[in-house]
């Protein structure tokens, strides 16, 4: 484990693997370094990148601050950046798509973009985020209702089934989702304002025109592929691609291909 100094003084922690450009991986809600799908897409790409991956504020081995805002994620991943010193390649996925479109409106020093399923809600093929759902959140974590604000989570924010959220606790990895429930809300403001059922909210990425992947699984549902489309039409410098067979879950060995071919082409 590396740790670089964010602006407000946060340490955030990192990993470095591989040789080649740098490639920045931006993990989604309730992932780390330690749990979640970075390590095992970092192993796979690490023949053709100098892969970084790290800790988000708040989560694994990184620091936190009492107040959060999104300009602070950014800061973050701007020290990561500089670490690598040069300009990189930057892949989120979920709502570290999300940080990662915010980076690349404001940070200068990305050289290209992929994301992968940014959890936007934009028609009616599903339920939008509905408006007190902010609120409900920041109250369950100031109660320190972890449980219930990760069931709040998989059920308004991400949209699964009530049966489904009702058999999560039964799972092996729900202590550690548990354990990061704290940083929800930090995905929440960085994802609810494109979660209302409108198009029309995609409109404040027209201005990133850093050439950006935008890849949705083919199994994904399709309020998820719908959205991946009208973003792609939204940034004017963006190419949409379907992943066949995949879902939220991507496996390694159909994303890496695809990867490697627009960020190394």
């Amino acid at each position: 484990m590396r740790t670089v100094t964010s602006k407000d003084g946060t340490s955030i922690a990192y990993d470095k693997v591989g040789s080649g450009p740098p490639l920045l991986l931006v993990d989604g809600a309730l992932c780390s370094r330690g749990n979640g799908p970075s390590s095992a897409l970092a192993a796979a790409l690490q023949q053709d990148f100098t892969v970084y991956t790290y800790d988000r504020r708040g989560r694994g081995e990184s620091g936190d601050h009492a107040i959060y805002g999104v300009d602070r994620e950014i800061e973050d991943l701007s020290a990561v950046i500089e670490e690598a010193g040069e300009d990189v390649f930057v892949y989120g996925v979920s709502s570290g798509a999300a940080l990662a479109l915010e980076a690349a409106n404001q940070l200068s020093s990305i050289k290209k973009l992929a994301l992968y399923e940014a959890p936007f809600v934009t028609d009616g093929s599903r339920e939008a985020v509905p408006d007190e759902y902010a609120a409900q959140m920041d109250e369950l974590i100031r109660a320190n209702r972890r449980g219930a604000a990760v069931k709040l989570f998989m059920r308004k924010g991400v949209g699964l089934p009530a049966p489904v959220v009702a058999m999560m606790p039964m799972m092996p990895a729900w202590s550690k989702l548990k354990s990061v429930a704290h940083t929800l809300p930090y995905d929440t403001i960085l994802t609810i304002g494109q979660q209302k059922g409108s198009k029309e909210t995609l409109k404040k990425w027209s201005s990133v025109s850093v050439p950006t992947l935008v890849a949705v699984g083919g199994k994904s549902p399709e309020w998820m592929r719908n959205s991946m489309k009208e973003l792609a039409q939204v940034l004017p410098n963006a190419t949409h691609q379907v992943l066949p067979g995949q879902t939220h879950i991507v496996k390694p060995a159909a994303l890496v291909p695809v990867l490697v071919d627009y960020l190394k082409g």
